[in-house]
């Protein structure tokens, strides 16, 4: 049986809201709500979709192992990630990395940006000795687009949010990880250089077998990464697919909304449509165990919306949604 490379099995995350003891003051919000999805062990790029508080950081943030599901398994070649021994973590955070939204949170101000790629050299025994390190961050550097001269020794506060972001990037290079999760990692950047980032990203893709699981508010950045995208809504995935065919033909109404929120590269056209949605109280958000994510701001609701989830109607070609309007 070929195991997957990552298997995320009825993830379930809750958070309380609120302070109060007792049933009365206390309420819970399912950030991630049985979540189901896997990535194969071939080298493949999946997006995860979905406007704020839809629960990707916090999934993502799970499948890293640095917060713990409420209930559900999270695989990493087979292997519960939160079962491991210290020598199976430890090849897991060699085989898993992050590229984060904040390109300079990473970093300690008080040491040169080089240092990130020398401890990973080192923590990881990727260098056999001072030079041979030196020669594999030069490389790492060029890589990434990066001229060695301009970056090793400086500062991160001496060098741009695109050159930071580089710099990480430059890690993954070093490493060769199996998976990346890359949290966000153009939103903090300038649009001139997301797709510099973007190409990268797809690059090691075919240059070192890498996969990544690429999160992002924006479909345009999905469609641009390629491969098969989730849509998030409220913590649960409502549709799957290819992602020039969500983009083409989106299916759920969220989904739907996410496409004609999309503006039009031109100046010269208005936009002129008007999104109108209900408004969701907090008090809708947490109890509505029962019902569909969306039921309280989709313009198609219908009654059996508020008593049910709807479960995944299979499309053909690869598309899933959740969704009653297509049973």
């Amino acid at each position: 049986m070929n195991t997957k490379l990552l298997s995320v099995e009825n993830v379930v995350k809750v958070f309380k809201v609120g302070g109060g003891l007792g049933l009365l003051g206390r309420k819970y919000v399912k950030a991630v709500n049985d979540v189901t999805f896997s990535i194969p062990n071939e080298p493949t790029i999946i997006s995860l979709v979905g406007e704020s508080g839809s629960g990707k950081s916090t999934l993502a943030k799970m499948i890293l192992g640095l917060i713990r599901p409420t209930s559900g398994s999270i695989k990493f070649m087979g292997k519960d990630i939160y079962s491991m021994n210290k020598e199976e973590w430890k090849n897991f955070r060699r085989d898993v990395q992050a590229v984060f939204q904040d390109p300079y949170e990473v970093y300690n101000p008080f040491y040169r940006v080089d240092r990130v790629l020398r401890v990973a050299i080192r923590k990881f025994g990727i260098g056999k000795g001072s030079h041979d390190e030196e020669e594999l961050i030069e490389e790492a550097l060029k890589a990434v687009g990066l001229r060695p001269k301009d970056i090793i020794g400086r500062y991160p506060h001496q060098l741009s949010g695109g050159e930071r972001q580089r710099i990480m990037l430059a890690r993954i290079y070093l490493i060769k990880p199996k998976l990346i999760v890359a949290d966000e990692p153009v939103s903090m950047i300038d649009a001139s250089l997301r797709a510099s980032i973007l190409d990268l990203l797809q690059s090691f893709k075919e240059k070192l077998g890498t996969s990544c699981l690429f999160i992002t508010h924006d479909l345009l950045m999905s469609y641009y990464m390629g491969g098969d995208v989730f849509v998030m809504c409220k913590g649960k995935i409502i549709e799957k697919g290819n992602a020039e065919d969500i983009m083409r033909k989106p299916l759920h109404p969220y989904t739907q909304l996410l496409v004609s929120s999309i503006p039009i590269p031109d100046p010269r056209r208005r936009w002129k449509e008007k999104l109108s949605l209900k408004v969701e109280t907090l008090e809708e958000r947490v109890f509505q165990e029962n019902s569909c994510v969306f039921y309280n701001r989709c313009p198609y609701a219908l009654e059996k919306c508020k008593k049910s989830m709807p479960p995944f109607i299979n499309m053909g070609e690869g598309r899933e949604v959740a969704c009653f309007l297509y049973q």
